[in-house]
């Protein structure tokens, strides 16, 4: 029986895991080590539902009086998940961040001005700089705003997943100075919340509005992702370049997937043809995942591999074609979720011994 987690963010320093499966009890995340501890059995949720990439509602451990519940909706079904909002919002501290780069650099304060300070919300800010961005002489700025806010300020859901957003990328990528930063100059985030309005208006039936969308983000930002995809919260495209993501791809929550990335058909198939990627994953640079196939809940996918079969959950595969480290008998289980670490090589030089 495969198994699945939700994550439940308390803080940004702060995580809780649960796995949840038949007869089992769930899993937490020590928050700073990113290890699978497992708690008393009085704490198994109640929950048993099974579906990859889109967690149901499950009650985390920690005291609830700072926490407010949001509810995401990732997909074109009724698939719903619970989670943490901290109390310090982070369109507040980007604005401070925002204040405080002006005063070290003041000729960057007309273009903060335009792109933050003028802003009440996140919702408008967000919509005016994608429209910028994705912006040409045949299609003005003003009507790609439009379009944007329209669709940010009446979907609470995808606000939601935009901050969760925000703070995987400052957590998970060392690159990344502040939530600004990633706001003003990651393509991998603003091409991400660029296809959450796409995939909106595609559920919509606005599909000619939404493959437009699509068409400049891959021009602008180097990033193809079908609106018709579905994209759970919490999603670090680190670099981003050359990602491309099928019609029928699922992308579960907290997964991190490093560029040149593919998540496609295997080109015999019509219909539901693209993998199912599971909680927590991490998928290495230059990796082709083909086929309706499923990665499971924090699974590792090492640098430049080609995987067309099952990846078992907490597993490592690498190579092409792809192969379990450990061996398929008995594969090497993973104790920490690796789309937090971003550790891309743990028990891969151990399974392969070579040397350059």
């Amino acid at each position: 029986m495969m198994r699945r987690h939700s994550l439940v963010t308390a803080s940004p320093k702060q995580v809780s895991l649960f796995f949840v499966g038949h007869k089992s009890n769930p899993t937490t995340i020590h928050p700073h080590t990113h290890t699978l501890l497992t708690p008393s059995p009085k704490q198994d949720p109640q929950n048993h539902n099974q579906w990859w990439g889109h967690p149901k509602t499950i009650k985390p451990s920690f005291n609830h009086s700072r926490i407010r519940f949001n509810t995401l909706h990732t997909g074109s079904t009724e698939e719903q998940v619970e989670t943490g909002e901290v109390e310090v919002d982070v369109w507040t501290k980007t604005q401070e961040e925002a204040k405080l780069d002006v005063t070290e650099e003041p000729i960057l304060s007309n273009y903060y001005n335009t792109s933050i300070l003028s802003h009440k919300t996140l919702e408008t800010a967000l919509a005016n700089h994608l429209a910028i961005n994705l912006s040409s002489t045949s299609l003005p700025s003003s009507t790609l705003s439009d379009l944007f806010v329209t669709v940010l300020e009446t979907d609470q859901a995808i606000m939601d997943t935009v901050k969760c957003d925000l703070r995987a990328v400052k957590e998970r990528d060392p690159a990344c100075i502040s939530h600004v930063h990633c706001f003003l100059n990651f393509k991998g985030f603003l091409a991400c919340q660029a296809h959450r309005v796409a995939h909106k208006l595609w559920l919509q039936g606005r599909k000619i509005l939404a493959v437009m969308i699509q068409n400049r983000v891959s021009e602008i930002f180097a990033v193809d992702v079908h609106p018709g995809a579905r994209i759970g919260s919490g999603i670090l495209l680190d670099h981003a370049t050359g990602i491309v993501v099928g019609e029928t791809a699922v992308i579960g929550n907290n997964v991190s997937i490093l560029h040149s990335v593919t998540l496609g058909g295997t080109g015999k198939v019509s219909g539901d043809r693209h993998p199912k990627i599971g909680d927590g994953v991490l998928i290495g640079a230059g990796t082709c995942i083909l086929g309706n196939i499923k990665v499971g809940d924090g699974a590792k996918i090492g640098a430049g591999s080609v995987v067309i079969k099952d990846v078992p959950p907490r597993t490592t595969v690498v190579g092409n074609p792809a192969k379990l480290v450990g061996g398929k008998n008995n594969p090497v289980k993973l104790d920490k979720i690796p789309s937090f670490t971003m550790d891309h090589t743990s028990h891969i030089a151990d399974f392969y011994d070579y040397c350059v």
